[in-house]
């Protein structure tokens, strides 16, 4: 009887709120992206070089994308879903 009672009162409750979620869901979309932006350049044949992988997208945008996915997760992480 007791232990039904205690199930009753204890209520669920998430370690995050929905602003954190939110922040979870955007920053490992800009990760994502990071990385699709980061894929391709390469070159069918072995003995063929192709200078397409130094271009300034996956040099400089793609990595700086991930970092920012990243910066927001820690974000997302820390911040207090019960501060108003």
């Amino acid at each position: 009887m007791g232990e039904k009672k205690r199930k009753e009162t204890a209520k669920t409750t998430f370690i995050f709120g929905k602003k954190n979620y939110k922040f979870m869901f955007i920053g490992l979309g800009c990760i994502a992206l990071g990385f699709i932006l980061m894929s391709g350049g390469g070159s069918d044949d072995p003995n063929v070089f192709n200078p397409e992988i130094f271009s300034w997208r996956r040099i400089r945008l793609a990595p700086a994308l991930v970092l920012l996915g990243f910066g927001i997760q820690i974000y997302a992480i820390l911040l207090n879903p019960d501060k108003k």
